[in-house]
């Protein structure tokens, strides 16, 4: 499967707020009908959040959660990943909550806390379709996104361990891929394990090719063969540091949580057509987009069939 790329698809995330596009799926309806399109244009991965369906700010309730993951489920074979990082403000309790219902064959995990400043968004608007978006925004100028080697080691256990849940271990800096090898020495992460690098997020590494690289070439220095990679970027930065790493070997993520656009200055319609243009750049290079069974062959997922929903 040396030419297979496995396309990731961030459904809403808990980053983006109503007011900065109407695309941005808020209720269960809207999260699994773009899910199931997104899964239709390619996506073998989809990663969710959930959102209040009356002013769309990110909840951590299973039973909103319970709305749309059976639908998405039902109608297609991809892969449903469920968020542990949850938004903004929510305890380790409260982020666990509808993993620990749902058992999903894969959950987010980030592997280490870190300033994670989005307030710069709030300066581009003047008005608000809700109340809670500007101070939700604002508040990250002094705000701690909680990952804490208890954290990390809780959620390894009790979705990993008790129910065979596998992660994608979100890596936002350099000092998250030594966090995440102290794991694998202890034997709590085994191979074959998926790095998701991020870059673009204030209090992150930066958006610079460079620091790619330097990522791809820790993560072989601490890994070896033993795991599978992907990459994402926020904004602007989206598009071309997937075809980098399409182009490196790694795996892809695009999706409304990490931009909202499908280029310069406009916004996508969807998370499928953000699929469908990373799809169409990843054949054109030669390579061939991972099905859904390959994406569990090749993650060593437990499968469909053994999740709680």
């Amino acid at each position: 499967m040396a030419n297979k790329v496995i396309i990731s698809v961030a459904i809403t995330g808990g980053i983006h707020t109503p007011t900065m596009s109407p695309h941005l799926p808020i209720t269960p309806d809207e999260i699994a009908q773009q899910s199931i399109e997104a899964a239709k244009a390619g996506a073998a991965i989809i990663h969710l959040h959930a959102r209040d369906p009356k002013d769309g700010k990110p909840t951590p309730d299973p039973a909103v959660f319970i709305q749309f993951l059976p639908r998405i489920k039902q109608a297609c074979d991809a892969v449903l990943n469920i968020t542990t990082g949850g938004g903004l403000n929510m305890t380790v309790d409260q982020r666990l909550a509808a993993p620990m219902v749902a058992k999903p064959e894969m959950c987010s995990l980030n592997m280490g806390s870190m300033n994670f400043a989005i307030f710069g968004l709030a300066d581009r608007y003047k008005e608000w379709k809700h109340s809670w978006e500007e101070p939700y925004l604002r508040g990250t100028d002094d705000f701690i996104f909680r990952n804490t080697f208890k954290d990390i080691r809780r959620i390894l256990k009790d979705l990993g361990e008790q129910h065979g849940t596998r992660f994608e271990h979100e890596c936002y800096d350099v000092g998250h891929l030594y966090n995440l090898a102290h794991f694998v020495d202890k034997g709590l992460v085994k191979p074959p394990f998926f790095v998701q690098m991020i870059f673009g997020i204030l209090g992150g590494i930066g958006a610079d090719m460079r620091n790619l690289i330097f990522m791809k070439e820790t993560a072989d220095k601490l890994f070896g063969k033993d795991y599978q990679w992907s990459v994402l970027a926020a904004s602007k930065n989206q598009i071309p540091f997937c075809t980098q790493a399409a182009l490196m070997g790694g795996n892809v993520r695009v999706g409304l949580e990490d931009s909202l656009y499908i280029g310069r200055g406009k916004l996508a319609t969807s998370n499928a057509e953000q699929v469908r243009k990373i799809r169409t750049i990843i054949e054109e290079l030669g390579l061939e987009i991972a099905t859904p069974k390959e994406a569990r062959e090749i993650l060593a997922l437990k499968g469909g069939d053994s999740v709680g929903f």
